[in-house]
Order: C-alpha cells, then sequence, then structure tokens
C-alpha cells in the first residue's frame, strides 16, 4: 500500500544517501546477475560492429563504455570496471530519479523510515524475548 503523498515529509540529505547506497547495491546485483545468469556469449566476433548486428546482448553503449568480455565473449564477472560501469549507472539514474520524479524522494524517505522503524522494533523486540 503506497502512503499518501501529501502526508509524507521531505525528504532530508541522509535519505538520499541511503537511497544512493542501495542504488549502488542494485547495480552490483545487476552486474553479477548478467554475469552469471548469461547463458550466449554477448560477443561472437572481434569485430564490435558485427556483434551489434548479430548479437542479443552487445548494444551501443558496451561499445561505447568498452565493457570488458572473456576470450569467450562472455561478460566478465571478476572485472572492477564492469562492475564500476554497473553501480553508477544504477546510482545515477536513480538518483536523476529521485530528483525528476514528482514525490518518488518523499515515497523514498517513507519507506527508509519505515524500514529503519522496523530494524529498531525488531532489535527491541529480540532484546525483550531474550532468553539464557
Amino acid at each position: 500500500m503506497m502512503p499518501d503523498p501529501q502526508s509524507l515529509a521531505e525528504a532530508a540529505t541522509w535519505h538520499y544517501v541511503v537511497a544512493l547506497a542501495v542504488f549502488a547495491l542494485l547495480g552490483a546485483l545487476g552486474h553479477v546477475s548478467r554475469a552469471v545468469f548469461n547463458i550466449l556469449p554477448d560477443r561472437l566476433s572481434d569485430r564490435p560492429l558485427m556483434d551489434l548486428v548479430v548479437s542479443d546482448g552487445y548494444s551501443w553503449a558496451d561499445m561505447l563504455f568498452k565493457t570488458e568480455y572473456d576470450g569467450a565473449g562472455y561478460y566478465r564477472l571478476d572485472s572492477l570496471h564492469n562492475l564500476r560501469l554497473y553501480v553508477v549507472w544504477a546510482m545515477l539514474s536513480g538518483f536523476v530519479v529521485l530528483l525528476v520524479v514528482p514525490d518518488a524522494s518523499k515515497v523514498t524517505a517513507y519507506w527508509i523510515d519505515w524500514g529503519l522503524a522496523a530494524l529498531v522494533d525488531l532489535f527491541w523486540y529480540r532484546v525483550e524475548t531474550f532468553e539464557w
């Protein structure tokens, strides 16, 4: 159930920091999922223009940002360059959404506050029900 946007408080700076950390984790998850769950290789030849036409997983962004692939044409999981591309892209796009979409920052702040309150409640519940 989504909260009513008129009843939400403004997002503070720390809400943006937490949201950017979550976006960074989502970017890392996207990097790992592209490398692990990719059944077919992205690069089928040594020519990028041919791969753009033939391959389904290779795009202009991969060619422009020089995404790294292994010798068989698969996306490299162990590449820090690829990880950095995914994390920066997720953080940048998430931040732009928070700034441009109306009430997105308020709704994000609401869910961050709600999650933090739930964690605090869970902690105190565990303290109260702790048995030796």
